[in-house]
């Protein structure tokens, strides 16, 4: 059985999830999100273990992930007779992905002004 270390968060990004999850990221999404940001590359069961989270919550923020377009994953032989490992990684830098998100959370809060604009023009 070979050895590897398992990455945990630091405080410093403990509170950049908080931060992700304070602009509306959902905790799950955010953890991984953190968690791949700070290494090459990874494999479902080190995220699970890194991020403190269970098999399902990291199934589903990758499915998100990968909907977004800003991971990547590609299958890696085992060194035994079983299923190749999925190995995950950030597709493009996570200061282009907070970019993304900063225009996606942009577009959201100005359609709402808008709305509210609307909202006045009825009420008054």
């Amino acid at each position: 059985m070979t050895e590897k270390k398992v990455q945990y968060f630091t405080d410093k990004e403990e509170a950049f999830v908080n931060l992700l999850i304070g602009i509306g990221i959902s905790r799950t999404v955010a953890k991984v999100l953190v968690y791949l940001a700070n290494i090459p590359e990874a494999t479902s069961r080190e995220i699970e273990r890194g991020a403190d989270l269970r098999q399902p919550e990291v199934s589903i923020a990758i499915q998100y992930l990968k909907e977004q377009g800003w991971i990547e994953s590609r299958l890696k032989k085992t060194d035994s007779i079983g299923r190749p490992q999925n190995i995950i990684s950030l597709s493009h830098p996570i200061s282009e992905i907070i970019d993304r998100i900063q225009v996606e959370k942009e577009t959201e809060i100005r359609k709402k002004i808008a709305l509210t604009r609307k909202i006045k023009d009825y009420v008054g």
